[in-house]
């Protein structure tokens, strides 16, 4: 994908801007509730799997300098995978996809575009990871040096680094399948990428442990790459050979799609400028007691469960906003970016407003076993409540960025005109200045707060940090064409912080009041869950009320159902 810019045949798009052209793909109503289900069940179980391998983490090693090596060689596979499964390889393929399916769609024959867009892009992208996979192999060294330089077993982190490594290759392969499948709104084999992930990383951990210590982690993360790729690649060629037989043909006169290879670096840069607050936490984390970093990690691996749901809702809407941008059509994106920034957020803040009621009983249920003692519950306790301030930024980043990224995607139709002047490319880096902003917030409060709460201040510098890039890309969609209507928007998300502000203090008193962290847990979860419903439902959220109005209409002939089967006896 590098290089100048090259052709792939096809037939050219009549006019220089492209206008509202017709957004293909699946209208039927209950497509978002399938796809979502789908997506939410099966991501519901590569999380679960997830959680069960840093239980095993924290049952067989605990929180000391052998697991922290292992979190600073994790931090490859944790940077890889938003920059090559989810964040950058979407933003970019994703939008690419649709248009060569618009193209399928409008085109009477000739080369499929989707094939050539395939050919145009998958060899470059193979030698670029094989190139990236290697150089972090090499640099494993200077690599760790600079990640987290007062380490306290540099030597071990470096082995481990090398072979975590060697999760580059497959996680691009990946993460291009999974954009390439659910612009074709298949979303059942991208979904179940983690189950095999954390499965390959459970069996030899389980297995290896004993002999092979923390290593083995290590091990199975690069054994997971694999089996991710393998389970992606029959639906994929399945998804290709089912072009229509009058465009599988060459020989078409024209062009049908131009690459744009200088498209990729904001992309690229944003999505690694993002992850960089992580590198900031371990940098500053090392200097910290034996065990910071570990409790840094179980913190951040609890508080993101509150965001799945979220960022599911955004991962099965994020083809329909980006055919609809494709074909031309602005308001269809922009009201549905105004629906997920509403649904997310709810979704979010209730995962929110649940961890600041019950975090202390939820790290005690799930971790305080084996090497994991009270004392690390209530650090990962504390910093799982000042991360959770971020979640709702979080979520809004991941609505608003992916269309930012599509209305200039890596490709284009070869008869539109490319925007001229340098404010469009001014704006391609606009994400990228709003996060690197937000990385300087999140150093400044991490360093002036690091020294007196540990931790948590570092907790507390990534969600300031995060909150302020968030409002920074609200501005840049609208600078970018995408106009989202502000007030209606603020106001919604307004009812939410409330009907969440209230959850929380709800939750927190009923979990205060019962020692035993599995009561704690269900009876505060259950307080936080009714509050924020009927609190939403009385301010009128409609993502709150709506639910809730159809629980409720479900509820009633069940009810009914029930009350006359006595009088059928």
């Amino acid at each position: 994908m590098s290089g100048g810019r090259s052709r792939l045949a096809g037939r050219p798009a009549a006019g220089a801007v492209p206008g509202p052209r017709h957004a293909a793909g699946p209208r039927r109503g209950g497509f978002l509730a399938r796809a979502f289900g789908i997506t939410a069940v099966l991501s519901a179980a590569g999380s679960g799997l997830g959680l069960l391998r840093d239980l095993l983490l924290a049952r067989y090693f605990g929180a000391d300098q052998g697991t922290d090596a292992f979190l600073v060689a994790w931090t490859v596979p944790e940077t890889a995978a938003p920059l090559l499964i989810e964040d950058a390889m979407s933003f970019l393929m994703v939008p690419a996809f649709s248009l060569a399916l618009v193209l399928r769609e409008e085109r009477r024959h000739g080369p499929d575009p989707v094939r050539e867009l395939v050919r145009a892009t998958l060899p470059w992208l193979l030698l670029g990871l094989c190139a990236l996979g290697l150089g972090t192999a090499l640099g494993a060294g200077p690599l760790v040096g600079l990640l987290a330089p007062g380490l306290a077993d540099p030597a071990l982190a470096v082995r481990l680094t090398r072979i975590t490594a060697l999760t580059v290759l497959p996680f691009g392969v990946v993460g291009y399948l999974c954009s390439m499948l659910r612009a074709h709104h298949v979303f059942t084999a991208p979904a179940g990428i983690y189950v095999a992930y954390n499965l390959g990383i459970l069996a030899v951990l389980l297995g290896g442990h004993a002999w092979l210590g923390v290593g083995s982690a290590a091990v199975g993360v690069a054994l997971g790459g694999l089996l991710m790729a393998g389970l992606l690649a029959g639906p994929a060629l399945r998804r290709l050979r089912a072009a229509p037989a009058a465009l599988r043909t060459a020989g078409a006169i024209g062009g049908g799609l131009v690459l744009i290879p200088s498209a990729i670096l904001p992309v690229a840069a944003f999505t690694l400028t993002r992850q960089a607050q992580v590198f900031i936490e371990r940098y500053l984390g090392s200097g910290l007691p034996p065990g910071t970093i570990s409790h840094l990690n179980y913190a951040a691996k609890v508080s993101q469960l509150a965001m799945t749901a979220g960022i599911l809702i955004v991962t099965v809407t994020f083809p329909l906003v980006a055919r609809a941008l494709a074909a031309g059509d602005l308001r269809a994106a922009r009201d549905r970016v105004e629906k997920d920034l509403g649904q997310a957020s709810a979704v979010v803040l209730l995962g929110t407003a649940f961890l600041l009621a019950c975090a202390p009983a939820v790290v005690a249920l799930l971790f305080q076993r084996g090497a994991f003692g009270p004392h690390d519950t209530a650090a990962t306790a504390q910093v799982i409540r000042v991360y959770s301030i971020g979640l709702p930024a979080q979520a809004m980043i991941g609505v608003v960025v992916r269309p930012y990224f599509s209305v200039r995607p890596v490709v284009r139709r070869a008869g539109d005109v490319p925007p001229a002047g340098s404010r469009g490319r001014l704006l391609d880096w606009y994400p990228v200045a709003a996060m690197a902003v937000g990385l300087l917030v999140t150093a400044g409060v991490g360093l002036a707060a690091t020294a007196r709460f540990g931790a948590p201040g570092l907790a507390a510098g990534n969600a300031a940090g995060i909150t302020v890039t968030a409002v920074l890309l609200m501005r840049g969609l609208l600078l970018r064409g995408i106009a989202l209507r502000l007030r209606p928007v603020l106001a919604g998300q307004a009812r939410l912080l409330a009907a969440a502000g209230g959850a929380a203090a709800a939750g927190a008193l009923v979990a205060a009041r019962l020692p035993a962290p599995p009561a704690a847990t269900l009876l505060g979860g259950l307080t936080v869950a009714l509050v924020f419903a009927g609190l939403g439902t009385v301010l009128g959220a409609p993502e709150v009320r709506g639910p809730v109005r159809t629980l409720l209409r479900a509820a009633v002939p069940v009810t009914q159902a029930a009350e006359r089967k006595p009088h059928g006896r």
